[in-house]
């Protein structure tokens, strides 16, 4: 197992991930949001798995001001995505190829 656990330090669901696995003694690697962003390979990776509207968090700042309810160009969004990673709904947590978004501890267990 691979985990990566993409987030922000002040997001309670982030902390809530990074102990489950904590707990389970399960090596991962923590990317904070708010100084690294996903690369365009890590975002292709979990889009896949999740779909490019689930990673958007739509109850930020960001999301209003950036206009994205007004745009329908995927590829546009995940431009968007690339260069304004507090748009993204955390925890994203990726294993290999699987991901998941948010707090997710059940299809976590399935991974183990």
């Amino acid at each position: 197992m691979n985990i990566q656990i993409f987030g922000v330090k002040k997001c309670f669901d982030t902390k809530k991930a990074e102990r489950y696995f904590k707990e389970r003694k399960i090596k991962y690697q923590l990317i904070d949001l708010n100084e690294k962003g996903l690369s365009k390979g890590e975002l292709k990776s979990v889009k896949e798995a999740v779909g490019l509207n689930n990673l958007i968090n739509t109850k930020t700042k960001e999301y209003t001001r950036l206009n994205l309810d007004k745009i329908r160009d995927s590829n546009m969004k995940e431009e968007i995505l690339l260069n304004n990673p507090k748009v993204c709904k955390t925890p994203i947590v990726r294993n290999g190829k699987q991901a998941t978004v948010g707090y997710e501890p059940e299809i976590w267990k399935e991974w183990e």
